[in-house]
């Protein structure tokens, strides 16, 4: 008996029992299902999370000034006012620094001819763009010229653009901050929103001079804010992080053994540490939709066996005609592999099926990996093969004339 038409034999046999084979490898469809759809899952979370670090500027440091306390409760960094446009100065001349850039912040409520929306200003200089990553789909960014002269100009994210203006087009157009009136020069590309939920396009960007003079009217002395720092290189980021803090330490003449008044803060560390975190998360997923799998070769396992004993009679006839101990075990092999396979097939499937459901629900992008894909077919197959020995093995080792007398 050649391997074709054993295959044709156990084909044979499963689909006279179409409902129970079905029922049969459910627990793998779930099982190969549960393991595609959770890692992909897992994968477009870290996918998320990295786009959102890389929205926020690569290599990028964040100085913040020191923690205040009043009454006995502390503050939060930045809660009182340490980092001086002089520091911001000392920052940028570091060789471990490519560029700094002040980050002033404050809402407003934001006036066109038509139009008014409550949104986040941000004021700083043409720095924090490049720190960003940050460029313009219309019009372009302001310069240092127009901060120097504190000239009234805007850049406004795509939120701001499209509740003010809908489908205009906003460069050359005015806006009111606080009744002071700023031409808009551009509009910044879309960046989503962020990992704790802030929309990043839901801002308006102008010089600190003007900011400082027409709206905040804030300290002349210190920045009311936080100095964003990308690094001179992907991997000098943690030398820059050592670097300002000594710079900042010494600046402030704090002792040795005495608390920093500032917080230096590496994104790049806390999107590592949220990658691994997801990374985790899908591990533990992956393992309990293994289970699933185990499961499913235990159901294989007892419906060959009961498939054994039904067709006692019909494996003795095969033998006392010919067949050999090793064609029924390869025949109850190739159904337990069939069973399994199919079912990793339409787990796959449901899994990217599924996995593309969740992904649109939560926002994540799904990067189906092929190595899982792979993985889980493999699985699968294992799954029938290592389940299905036994019954095989068992009606290998049948008697011809037992099992002929078999009712």
């Amino acid at each position: 008996m050649n391997l074709f038409r054993t295959t044709l034999v156990a084909l044979t046999a499963l689909s006279r029992t179409k409902t129970r084979s079905f029922l049969t490898v459910l627990g793998v469809i779930i099982g190969v299902g549960a393991v595609i759809a959770m890692v992909s899952i897992g994968e477009g979370a870290k996918a998320r999370v990295a786009a959102q670090f890389e929205a926020m500027g690569t290599s990028t440091l964040i100085v913040s000034g020191g923690a205040s306390t009043a009454g006995g409760a502390r503050g939060g960094a930045g809660s009182r006012l340490t980092l001086t446009w002089e520091d911001l100065d000392a920052v940028r001349a570091l060789p471990e620094v490519a560029v700094a850039a002040p980050q002033l912040r404050g809402n407003a409520q934001i006036l066109s001819e038509t139009s008014n929306w409550q949104t986040q200003i941000t004021a700083t200089t043409p720095e924090w763009f490049e720190v960003r990553s940050w460029k313009v789909t219309a019009g372009e960014l302001f310069s240092h010229a127009d901060v120097n002269a504190a000239r009234k100009v805007a850049v406004i994210g795509k939120t701001v653009a499209t509740n003010l203006f809908a489908d205009q087009d906003p460069v050359g157009e005015t806006i009111r901050i606080d009744r002071t009136p700023f031409v808009v020069v551009g509009v910044l590309e879309a960046k989503g929103t962020s990992s704790f939920g802030q929309d990043n396009d839901d801002v308006v960007v102008v010089p600190t001079r003007t900011y400082l003079s027409k709206v905040s009217r804030g300290n002349a002395r210190y920045i009311s804010g936080q100095i964003m720092v990308m690094a001179a290189a992907r991997d000098q980021t943690t030398a820059a992080k050592t670097a300002i803090e000594e710079l900042l330490r010494t600046r402030h003449r704090l002792r040795d053994g005495q608390e920093d008044d500032f917080s230096v803060r590496d994104l790049t560390s806390v999107a590592k540490a949220q990658a691994e975190s997801a990374a985790t998360i899908t591990s533990l997923l992956a393992g309990v939709a293994l289970v699933s799998l185990l499961v499913g070769g235990i159901g294989i396992m007892n419906i060959m066996l009961v498939s054994v004993t039904e067709r006692t009679r019909e494996i003795g006839l095969r033998m006392a005609v010919g067949a050999k101990p090793r064609h029924v075990r390869l025949q109850f092999l190739i159904e337990a592999l069939v069973l399994s396979v199919a079912g990793g097939l339409i787990g796959i499937a449901a899994g990217i099926g599924a996995g593309q459901y969740m992904a649109s629900r939560f926002g994540f992008p799904l990067p189906v990996r092929p190595d899982i894909v792979v993985l889980a077919v493999a699985v699968s197959a294992a799954v029938g093969i290592g389940f299905g020995f036994y019954p095989a093995h068992r009606a290998s080792r049948l008697d011809p004339i037992t099992a002929l007398r078999h009712e």
